[in-house]
């Protein structure tokens, strides 16, 4: 029964600190809301939270990874495949060697291999905390893109590097060879197995499908069912369970691209993953909030013990460790995009080297989830029985960076984003007519078909091609709008902007009618949720 008050007490907390955040008139990102309302719990509320690492790591990270690389763009992916390579596994080395002998330097008690274990967890960037900040400060679209890439994937190099950083502390020796050889298996063989097990799935959910119907509920749960199943089989094997997570994501995202779902289930299924989203990232950062003072005494104690006067040397710890994660993501940064320039977009050059965006890029790795649930992983006790050295001072540095990389990024982006200039996806809205123009003539394709099925070629009555002409009007004002270019094309957008407005400003009268008439119980509740389901997709389709 307490297990079932406690999860009650963090999902109000997680919707009372989002509320929160979006009532406050100056811009604070719902992380740092959920991580204070977590502390006010700890600190007022006689309820504790035990943290079981393993379990803690299995139960949150799976389904909040499978959904970022279900839901990743393929083309920003494929387009910035290099630069994001580059940031997601050599900046995550990098950052490893830089800052794990950074810590050592600055904390002797913490043994080697531990200050890398550290650098290692804190190497991983999260694009949902990046995400939180960019609802109140807009982060160019290719910029986010490279950001959710970059994020996808050093949670992969990111948590294997923490695995032998943490059996060097526990064995006392490492071995280049042996690490390389090791990270090769560990992604390569969860790569593949995050795969198999998606495409397994899919196809035998098509073949049942095919034969005996679609049941929403039961499409809903086999996606929620696959990244776990993909996590407990790769670890089973010794491989990468994060790797088959976020393979079986990405495969996903490619599978179902040709394969059709019934538009009930996708919709209920969205909605599905987005309260797992929006509950799951926001019980982690709660559940940081309410270990923080905890974490705080047991660190000042550490602290104490190796001859520090003040517990204020934590806080120069934590500002120093951040410190320096920037400067070496800002080096790193301005190199990459050295070495790989963004396109040119519209015949103007991009400013690659340019020192605001570099900036922006180096403040925007914020670290989040993945860097407290990798360090919550470190071992009680080493193999001979002693506790683990440093244990309690390297979760204080890991919650402190969190803390302070969510502040930092909350200061300084809106002022370095502001009037920045950074090339978007290249071509994108002549793709999209391109597009809605293709889609529409094979509407009106169809609707010919249609037509000649229904009257043989013979005179209609019924009035059927009345209906069809209405129908196929539709389409070829679509396709008259999308064919412009230069000045026309500007005017026809316009136009449709202005008819959008007045489209959603009628759906808006609507539900105010229909509110009127429920209240006044002039219409039954059969018809009243129908109408309403209507005007939520049509609203829906005037917002896309």
């Amino acid at each position: 029964m307490e297990i079932v008050s406690l999860s009650l007490v963090l999902l109000m907390a997680v919707v009372v600190s989002s509320a929160v955040a979006r009532m406050v008139p100056f811009a604070i990102p719902a992380p740092i809301v959920q991580i204070a309302a977590g502390a006010i719990i700890g600190l007022s509320v006689d309820i504790r939270v035990t943290l079981d690492p393993e379990l803690f790591f299995y139960l949150f990270l799976p389904p909040l990874l499978f959904l970022d690389g279900w839901r990743i763009r393929k083309d920003g992916l494929f387009r910035d495949a290099k630069i994001v390579v580059e940031l997601a596994l050599v900046l995550v080395v990098v950052t490893v060697i830089g800052a794990g002998y950074l810590i050592h330097w600055m904390l002797p008690l913490m043994p080697l291999p531990v200050a890398f274990a550290l650098a290692a967890v804190l190497s991983p960037t999260d694009p949902i905390a990046v995400s939180a900040i960019a609802a109140r400060t807009p982060i160019p679209k290719r910029m986010m893109h490279i950001l959710e890439g970059e994020a996808l994937f050093n949670d992969v190099s990111g948590l294997v590097c923490l695995r032998f950083a943490i059996a060097a502390a526990l064995t006392g020796h490492f071995s280049l060879q042996g690490a390389a050889f090791g990270f090769v298996w560990a992604a390569g063989a969860g790569l593949g197995l995050g795969i198999a097990v998606t495409l397994v799935v899919i196809r035998a959910k098509g073949w049942f499908t095919a034969r005996f119907g679609e049941e929403s509920g039961s499409q809903i749960v086999v996606s929620l069912l696959i990244p776990f199943g993909a996590y407990l089989l790769a670890e089973r094997a010794g491989a990468s369970g994060i790797m088959a997570v976020v393979a079986a994501g990405v495969t996903m995202n490619f599978a179902e691209a040709s394969r059709q779902v019934l538009p009930a289930t996708r919709m209920r299924r969205n909605s599905v993953w987005d309260t797992i989203q929006f509950a799951g990232n926001g019980i982690i950062f709660v559940l940081l909030g309410e270990q923080f003072p905890a974490i705080v005494s047991r660190a000042v104690r550490t602290v104490a013990s190796a001859g520090h006067l003040s517990p204020w040397w934590l806080a120069i710890y934590v500002a120093s460790i951040t410190a320096g994660l920037t400067v070496l993501r800002f080096a790193w940064v301005w190199t990459s995009l050295r070495l790989t320039p963004l396109h040119k977009q519209e015949g103007r050059s991009v400013r690659s080297g340019d020192l605001r965006l570099v900036s922006a890029m180096s403040v925007a790795g914020v670290r989040g989830a993945i860097t407290l649930a990798g360090i919550l992983t470190l071992p009680l006790v080493l193999s001979d029985g002693r506790p683990f050295p440093a244990r309690e001072l390297a979760i204080f540095m890991a919650a402190g960076v969190i803390l302070l990389s969510l502040l930092l990024a909350t200061i300084a982006l809106p002022i370095l984003l502001r009037d920045l200039e950074m090339p978007s996806e290249p071509a994108t809205i002549v793709a999209e007519d391109r597009t809605r123009v293709a889609l529409s003539r094979a509407a009106l394709v169809a609707i010919e078909r249609k037509r000649e099925e229904f009257t043989g070629g013979q005179d209609d009555d019924g009035g059927f091609d009345h209906a069809a002409e209405r129908v196929a009007s539709l389409y070829r004002e679509r396709i008259t709008a999308r064919s412009h270019s230069g000045s026309a094309a500007l005017a026809e957008r316009h136009l449709e902007s202005i008819e959008r407005g007045l489209r959603l400003t009628a759906v808006a009268a609507q539900r105010e009618e229909l509110s009127r008439l429920i209240q006044a119980h002039e219409i039954n509740h059969d018809l009243a949720q129908k109408l309403l389901r209507e005007l939520d997709l049509l609203e829906i389709r005037y917002r896309a």
